[in-house]
């Protein structure tokens, strides 16, 4: 009987802990995944994808430890300010967007920061069908306001350094001086605002 009683009582802290649970939504018009890789040695070239969607779950409004963090992003919707290149980047050289649409995040854990308002948040990242474990600082000001419109919202700046040959994302050239074309370091910046 007392195991029962316990079962019970565990299956009842499970079912509380799953209604405490809250959902949030990423609002992308005010949100952007951006990334920067050096060009020819000297410069620093940004592009970002346009199409995304993701949610997050955390324990309260303004606690993320042990959030669980998803996103999905579409490969084809890269945009660096020059059609061009964008045409590149979507080939086989580097996203094959055709054969690999999906770009993907999934968190394996979220960590309080030393630091106040910050988190590790570590996941596995897939892109053109490879995946590898990558970590984000991320960083809020702990703020949770509600809009005009009477919806919840909190923000954060996530960052994290990747090396995309890692991925498959092999091309480049070589310069007669030396070096590459295209670093094979991407910095990866995402400003996300979330909605409850």
């Amino acid at each position: 009987m007392k195991k029962i009683q316990l079962t019970f009582a565990a299956l009842a802290l499970m079912a509380s802990s799953m209604l405490a649970q809250t959902n949030w939504g990423v609002d992308a018009s005010h949100s952007k995944l951006g990334f920067k890789v050096t060009h020819m040695m000297v410069s620093e070239t940004e592009g970002k994808f346009k199409i995304y969607d993701g949610k997050v779950s955390s324990k309260t409004d303004a606690d993320f430890t042990d959030a669980t963090v998803e996103f999905s992003v579409d490969a084809s919707s890269i945009d660096t300010d020059d059609d061009k290149r964008d045409g590149h980047l979507k080939s086989a050289d580097f996203f094959d967007a055709e054969k690999h649409p999906k770009i993907t995040f999934k968190s394996t854990s979220m960590k309080k920061g030393k630091a106040k308002g910050t988190y590790i948040l570590v996941g596995d990242l897939t892109m053109k069908g490879v995946t590898k474990p990558v970590t984000f600082q991320a960083v809020t000001n702990g703020k949770v306001v509600k809009d005009p419109y009477g919806k919840t919202r909190t923000g954060f700046l996530a960052q994290a350094t990747i090396n995309r040959k890692d991925f498959g994302l092999a091309w480049n050239a070589t310069l007669e001086a030396g070096g590459v074309a295209v670093s094979e370091e991407v910095k990866i910046e995402c400003a996300i605002e979330l909605v409850k």
